[in-house]
């Protein structure tokens, strides 16, 4: 039922709007960023330009709803620090690794690694690269969409819709078998359930380092020793798995103590 007057469902159709437009400049940055990354020189082991297409899709809300914007960046619960959770979420991106190396072994029998030093490019400055790109994209999804529909679902809902934007908006990916599309869905999706819990109720720069850090953490992990760059279906499924996997215990997390969550308030309009 809607409140007296309709505010509620006007504040609903406002969220949707805005979280339509960041999701349409968020694609379409991405298509361009990914267009002219040939002619910069970058390369893309180092980092994808595409990457920075939600950084502008928040960058082109904020326009028009700069208090608003703001209000999501710097987050709920006044930008509480949870260290343990925080160290819990890193870990869980090591371990994400784990079993997909683990999983792959035992379905393939082999496991392939990639020494740093065979790189094309530092591993330092790589490393480095990765973490700059996870933030701008992790600034969109888990600093900006995340806590914009956290305002009308719980964490989990909100996380996994979130995680479903996230996983079309690698358009590429669709190109690919049906069972490395499915796969890295599952991951994107599971794994954006896995920092909607880790972080609900945390905000600001604090926020953004460890979505970030996470993100670049599995990037790398993937990097050093998982093929899943080049359409190889069996690595990508065995990413999801382990993903889906640790997406289960996070949300069974959140469902045995979701007091201990504090729900994000909702921001004022612009």
């Amino acid at each position: 039922m809607g409140t007296v007057g309709g505010v509620e469902p006007a504040e609903r159709a406002k969220a949707s709007g805005t979280a339509a437009v960041f999701t349409a400049v968020a694609f379409v940055a991405a298509g361009v960023l990914g267009a002219v990354q040939p002619d910069t020189g970058v390369p893309p082991e180092v980092v994808q330009l595409t990457q920075f297409g939600p950084a502008v899709g928040v960058g082109a809300v904020a326009l028009y709803r700069r208090r608003q914007t703001r209000e999501l960046l710097r987050g709920g619960g006044g930008g509480e620090r949870r260290t343990g959770r925080a160290v819990a979420l890193l870990a869980t991106a090591g371990l994400i690794v784990a079993l997909s190396v683990l999983a792959y072994w035992l379905a393939s029998g082999d496991v392939g690694f990639t020494r740093p030093g065979a790189l094309h490019h530092p591993f330092v400055l790589i490393a480095a690269a990765q973490l700059v790109g996870a933030c701008g994209e992790e600034v969109g999804w888990r600093c900006f969409l995340q806590p914009l529909l956290r305002t009308r679902f719980g964490t989990v809902v909100s996380s996994m819709t979130v995680g479903a934007v996230w996983g079309a908006w690698h358009v590429p990916v669709f190109a690919q078998a049906p069972a490395y599309a499915a796969g890295f869905l599952v991951a994107t999706v599971a794994m954006s359930v896995v920092l909607g819990v880790a972080l609900d109720g945390t905000g600001g720069t604090y926020r953004l380092l460890l979505a970030g850090g996470f993100h670049a953490l599995v990037n790398l992990g993937l990097l050093l020793f998982m093929d899943v760059e080049f359409g190889a279906a069996l690595p990508m499924v065995c990413f999801g798995l382990a993903c889906l996997l640790a997406g289960l215990v996070w949300a069974g997390r959140q469902m045995l103590a979701p007091r201990a969550l504090m729900p994000f308030t909702k921001p004022r309009a612009s």
